[in-house]
């Protein structure tokens, strides 16, 4: 049931209480509860953002507070992290790949290890918009490999863009390997770069299975750009250990659980 509430700050006092509490707001709902426009509601979370109450999100608003991963790491220190570990799920990964398969790789020092584990099939189809992936599936044979279009993007050395989520429009893929910034989950699976988000989302879409890859170290993490739930994913490819939780986790949500 909406409540039209006229008074702005008021409303703004309420939206903000909801933040906080909810850790993650949307417009639409939004815009239903208080009886306004969504234009309305998007200038609402404009202002809280500007006073430090929230960041902006696809859709709507993260609370300030939560989301704790302030700063995208350069590409050189990706590349040196938990490198045994992103090895180890990598070739899980790859072992999930069947003969007559197509997929998906999404950009990322995860999934790049997964190219390197696939075998050089020619009844294997590698569909990518990472430039890095591209050169790895290259020098191999005959595996074949569709590179996704679009504007290239030097941080992480991988395309997006309008021409590359075209190129997904018409297509369905057997299954998708989704690298991951931040796992939360609460808050679902994140990343620092809003047309990755939406390029994800495209990439999941026409997928018909969703494999999250992600080592522990980004378990609770939380960047600004939502891309799915965690209940949205069909399996999650990680090093977590019994400690973690993870397995509880994945009976509630409804994700299968490989440990490498």
């Amino acid at each position: 049931m909406s409540v039209i509430i006229r008074d702005t700050s008021e409303r703004r006092q309420q939206i903000s209480a909801l933040v906080r509490e909810r850790g993650s707001v949307q417009v639409a709902p939004l815009a239903a509860r208080f009886g306004v426009s969504m234009q309305t509601i998007r200038k609402d979370l404009h202002y809280l953002e500007k006073r430090g109450v929230a960041e902006r999100s696809y859709g709507g608003a993260i609370s300030a507070d939560a989301v704790n991963v302030v700063a995208e790491p350069p590409l050189e220190a990706k590349r040196a992290s938990n490198i045994d570990e992103k090895a180890r799920i990598g070739a899980l990964a790859a072992s999930m790949v069947r003969p007559g398969d197509s997929i998906v790789l999404d950009s990322g020092t995860t999934t790049l290890q997964i190219a390197h584990h696939l075998p050089d099939d020619e009844d294997i189809t590698v569909l990518t918009n990472d430039l890095d992936i591209l050169c790895a599936l290259a020098r191999k044979e005959r595996i074949g490999v569709v590179m996704l279009g679009g504007a290239l993007r030097r941080r992480n050395r991988a395309f997006y863009g309008a021409q590359t989520e075209s190129a997904l429009e018409d297509l369905h893929v057997d299954k998708l390997f989704l690298g991951v910034d931040g796992f939360d989950l609460e808050r679902g699976i994140t990343t620092h770069f809003e047309p990755e988000a939406m390029l994800n989302r495209k990439m999941a879409k026409a997928a018909r299975q969703v494999i999250a890859v992600t080592d522990k170290s980004k378990f609770g993490k939380v960047c600004l750009h939502r891309i799915l739930s965690v209940g949205e994913i069909d399996d999650l490819i990680t090093d977590a250990d019994d400690s973690d939780g993870i397995q509880a986790a994945a009976e509630r949500a409804g994700f299968r659980l490989h440990l490498v």
